[in-house]
């Protein structure tokens, strides 16, 4: 749905005050949809600064008769985060912890504070917010509000509506409620709007008592149950889950509870997801925190797309249900845990105490909503029958009603969910691309329904926790009675007479099949210069591998991810891996955003761009906005004029070698100021960023002079020599052929002349990449068909031979993207290894005492992305090193930190994570493998880093320079 602009009410709400008022087409296409796959163009966009200007801007819209959608993270996946007239994201700004009362164990918090947040906040305390939604990390507590989210945890701390003592909230009538034990006697306006109330609730008593309130996971409809007498119209409580249909949320005061001494986790396998979920109730006998259900196809998308040492080992079965047990006392914890396991009648049983094993495979289930984003069989996943629950004592036998309905549909989707709760996450492969026979839309208006009616069948209800929204609001006559019905509407009336709070959602609701944004996703198929193998050769649906579950939104530097460092620098939606992703959705549907790849909204969108790769592997559905930038500017640059950057640093393996015939004149006219100047603005480098040396003598004509060992007959290993070792760094290649020999390896270069493409990668120069990469493939097929491995120093040409060589290859039409070099690609990027999986994988490689060494180390973003860290990691702690790996870029970044006019992201973005951890010991010495980490770590930070190889080739640990 694509609303008028409405530029009446942008222009009315500056008028009045409002600082920041965005009716850009990029603002509208960043907020067009949630996590849901629903798609509602907003007329603007309000970030307010202050709840005064919330204020202004609710009375602005009744005024202009203009809708009001509250959101905060946007991590709705029922739909219930988008509107067609004005957006209040409360996110940005209003983001803060108030006040803790540790005594009466409260906190008081701003509608757009993250969850994780206020849990680092109450922590000092020894306090937690009890519910614990996955998406914990940037859900904001207004949001968990407006659905009463639950999370894992609700079994032992409750709902969000169990732990909400007061709301300060702001009525669609324009109403002030202060709500709370410590509230004021409401007067006036408040006082006469409760009053309609209780006459509203007065006449359908029976409604309430015998429809509402009936098992714990339902959420649908409103509330009311907490308005009967005997409850005593307890309107806090009510409020919670109301979608923002009835108010806008301005404060809350939430209640915490002790964080328990100890937690076990008690991993129960089953042959199946149903009989896991049969085994329910004799597990909650034993009370415990969480008891979650897991699926073993989400497991083994783990594997796949993590490898095997992502999952720690889990007992026998195809489904599994993972028991919290907390408590003060170890030994009462641990006899509970032996006491759950005896009665819960599991194939196999593991009782994890370990806290780092039990986070690994919690984060199997918070990621749960992305790896199910695609199907068994790799197609699109949608939200929309996502969390319905029945009571758990009929969970299995729902469960095997749901799976025998999917079939009848010729659908698939994965199980997985908050089991002791009885509640079923699902993510289904609905028709949207309209196969023959089965059209899109109805397909999916035939399943909903039936399952509408299935689980009311149950008892149960079509919302468990995340609210129902666009995608279940029509179907709730299913499961409640017209009288009930009728109430709801009447009890809307109350708080939201003109019905400008979030319409289409709850009381008058937009048809379920209306605005879904996957049947607006045309396919973009010819011309690619990427072949989007995992997407079918399709841009679109590769930019539509974006579900919105805002992953990239939260801070997850001090967990080891990488995703996405200019939105953790700069806390824009624009510059989150799904703010780029929605963008191109949006021009790929061609309605709001116009211009194709040019479109400068496009561009805009991806200047701050890292091309990181953090996504490729930290995004649970697996985007790669690398690749669509590299696609972007592939396609918007090709044979026309490009930024200076990409003839100069997209160039940069040509200019070395030209540099390397007189290094000493090339630095000396670089370190010049003047010349160094304009060497800077000729190449579009940022004038405060310092120019890299080119080494005197290059790493191959060292190799020239280099005696190689002797001795019984060596393996052969090919080093694949990259341009900035060779003409940057050769220390780091001469010392990873000292070790290579040491280990008993014959060290082979790979043939001069030879490149992986990267900085024509990079700056979207894919044509010229591609011939690069298929020159190279050729000359290094005969090196791989003859079993030698390579291995590669500089993390990003190693990946580049490990995926994007693939990737360039096998885009069809192209030239030099015959079947028989893309299998020589595929051979050679088998045969590709970091130093350290070469080495660990080296029958009797013992490596150097390094117990002495203390090392602070940046893994290298494609590093982290693309091959994976963990072989560094177990080799250096196997050496005896004492290791503190940083999460996040350094932010240089290749070309993105040189490029003018990213200098102040680029620092912003080291001062996340990397130089605090440098600063914070002085002793250690810093690891860095990739030449533009180590480059900014010595601009930066004035260390030298080193390489991998220059560690375990004896190299200074405390070099400083």
């Amino acid at each position: 749905m694509t609303a008028p602009k409405a530029p009446g009410v942008a222009a009315a709400l500056r008028r009045a005050g409002v600082a920041e008022v965005d009716d850009s087409v990029l603002a509208r296409a960043l907020y067009s949809s949630d996590a849901s796959l629903y798609r509602v163009v907003p007329a603007a966009v309000v970030r307010p600064r202050s709840l005064d200007e919330v204020v202004t801007t609710l009375r602005v819209c009744r005024e202009e008769g203009v809708p009001l959608t509250s959101r905060g993270a946007g991590t709705s996946i029922a739909g219930n985060a988008v509107g067609a007239g004005v957006v209040l994201d409360v996110s940005r700004h209003l983001n803060a912890v108030l006040a803790v009362d540790p005594q009466r164990r409260t906190a008081s918090v701003q509608p757009g504070v993250v969850q994780a947040d206020l849990q680092r906040a109450v922590a000092p305390y020894g306090l937690r917010f009890g519910p614990d939604p996955s998406t914990h990390n940037r859900a904001t507590l207004g949001g968990m509000i407006g659905n009463n989210a639950c999370g894992s945890r609700a079994l032992g701390y409750g709902r969000t509506s169990d732990n909400v003592v007061g709301l300060d909230l702001l009525t669609g009538s324009g109403t002030r409620l202060t709500l709370g034990p410590d509230a004021p006697e409401p007067t006036g306006s408040a006082a006469a709007l409760l009053a309609r109330l209780r006459e509203v609730v007065s006449t359908d008593l029976g409604t309430i008592r015998t429809e509402l309130g009936r098992f714990s996971r339902q959420v649908s409809g409103y509330a009311l149950e907490h308005l009967l007498p005997e409850r005593s119209f307890d309107l806090t409580r009510a409020l919670v889950g109301s979608e923002g249909t009835l108010g806008v949320v301005l404060g809350a005061t939430v209640s915490l509870v002790r964080e328990p001494a100890h937690r076990v986790l008690v991993v129960l396998g089953y042959p199946d997801m149903a009989s896991a979920a049969d085994a329910v109730p004799a597990v909650l006998r034993h009370a415990p925190t969480a008891c979650e259900g897991l699926d073993s196809r989400i497991v083994e998308v783990v594997r796949a797309r993590r490898g095997a040492g992502a999952v720690p080992d889990l007992p026998r079965g195809l489904g599994w249900l993972f028991v919290e047990l907390t408590g003060q006392d170890a030994g009462e914890v641990a006899a509970v845990a032996a006491a759950t396991v005896a009665d819960a009648a599991a194939l196999q049983a593991r009782v994890v105490a370990n806290p780092g094993e039990a986070a690994a495979l919690w984060r199997i289930r918070e990621d749960g909503a992305g790896l199910s984003g695609r199907s068994p069989a790799g197609a699109p996943a949608y939200s929309g029958w996502e969390d319905a629950a029945v009571p758990p004592a009929v969970l299995g036998a729902y469960l095997r009603d749901f799976e025998e309905l999917l079939g009848q549909h010729r659908l698939t989707g994965v199980p997985y969910g908050h089991f002791g709760d009885g509640c079923l996450h699902v993510r289904i492969d609905f028709p949207f691309s309209a196969e023959p026979g089965r059209e899109g839309t109805a397909a999916f208006r035939g399943f909903m329904t039936e399952a509408a009616e299935l689980v009311a069948g149950y008892g149960g209800s079509l919302s468990g926790e995340h609210g129902d929204g666009r995608a279940r609001s029509e179907l709730l006559p299913v499961m409640y009675s017209p009288q009930a019905i009728e109430l709801f509407g009447r009890v809307k009336g109350v708080f939201d007479p003109d019905g400008v709070l979030n319409p289409g959602v709850l009381v008058d609701p937009r048809p379920l099949d209306a605005d879904l944004r996957a049947t607006q996703a045309a396919p973009l198929r010819a011309g690619l210069a990427l072949a989007y193998a995992h997407d079918g050769g399709d841009f679109s649906s590769a930019v539509h591998r974006c579900t919105g579950v805002g992953k990239c939104r939260a801070d997850t530097t001090g967990t080891g991810g990488v995703m996405c460092p200019s939105y953790q620098a700069t806390r824009e939606e624009r510059h989150s891996t799904r703010g780029r992703a929605r963008v191109l959705q949006e021009m790929v549907n061609g309605s709001l955003v116009s211009g194709g790849w040019r479109a400068p909204q496009v561009h805009e969108a991806l200047d701050l761009c890292l091309a990181c790769k953090g996504c490729a592997s930290d995004c649970p559905t697996g985007v790669d906005m690398a690749s669509y930038k590299a696609e972007v500017l592939h396609q918007s640059y090709r044979r026309r004029l490009r930024p200076r950057s990409h003839y100069t640093l997209g160039w940069l393996p040509r200019w070395a070698r030209l540099a390397g015939r007189a290094p000493r004149l090339t630095n000396a006219v670089l370190r010049s100021p003047t010349l160094g100047r304009l060497a800077r603005r000729v190449a579009g480098v940022d004038p405060r960023r310092a120019l890299p040396q080119f080494a005197e003598q290059t790493f191959r004509a060292w190799c020239a002079g280099h005696t190689p060992a002797t001795g019984a007959e060596r393996p052969e290993v090919l080093l694949w020599v990259d341009s900035f070792t060779d003409a940057f760094s050769p220390q780091v290649g001469i010392a990873a052929v000292e070790v290579l020999e040491g280990t008993g390896y014959a060290v082979r270069l790979s043939p001069p002349g030879t490149c992986c493409g990267l900085t024509w990668v990079s700056t979207g120069q894919l044509d010229a990449a591609r011939r690069i990469v298929g020159r190279t493939v050729a000359a290094l097929r005969p090196h791989v068909d003859a079993g030698v491995p390579v291995v590669g120093l500089e993390p990003s040409c190693t990946a580049v031979l490990r995926a994007d060589a693939v990737e360039l290859l096998a885009a069809p039409g192209q030239p030099h993207g015959s079947s028989e070099l893309v299998e020589a690609a595929r051979r050679l990027a088998a045969a590709t290894h970091t130093l350290a999986e070469l080495l660990e994988g080296t029958p009797g490689y013992s490596p150097p005492d390094l117990s002495g060494v203390e090392a602070v180390a940046q893994p290298h973003c494609h590093h982290h992305a693309v091959m994976g860290w963990a072989a560094d990691e177990r080799l250096l702690r196997a050496a005896g090193a004492r290791v503190q790996a940083v999460g996040g870029c350094c932010g240089l970044a290749g070309n993105f930190g040189a490029e003018d006019g990213h200098y102040d992201v680029s620092v912003a973005v080291a001062e996340l994570a990397l130089l605090p951890a440098i600063r914070s010991r002085p002793q250690a010495c810093v690891l860095a493998d990739g030449f533009s980490c180590r480059t900014q770590v010595g601009e930066l930070a004035g260390v030298r880093a080193l390489h991998l190889s220059e560690l375990l080739a004896g190299g200074d640990p405390a070099a400083r320079r």
